[in-house]
């Protein structure tokens, strides 16, 4: 089974289009926007585990230059 989230993002002043650009290229990532609002990008991510999920958000999305802040909200199905 699949482990699905999104990771809402907040970046510095004017990167939100070069965050999600990069942010496209990561293995794991199926959808990147950038978006108006209290967050500068979404994004829609899968994982094989929530192990694998954290070491994603951690160790690809949150080095990336620009990025301020993120919340990774899993998908769940109740």
């Amino acid at each position: 089974m699949v482990v699905q989230a999104y990771i809402l993002i907040q970046t510095d002043v004017g990167k939100a289009a070069e965050v999600a650009a990069k942010i496209t290229d990561i293995k794991g990532v199926i959808l990147a926007e950038d978006v108006t609002g209290p967050y500068d990008v979404i994004v829609r991510a899968e994982a094989r585990n929530v192990d694998e999920l954290g070491k994603l958000v951690v160790a690809k999305v949150q080095t990336l230059d620009g990025i301020t802040r993120t919340l990774t909200c899993p998908v769940v199905h109740i």
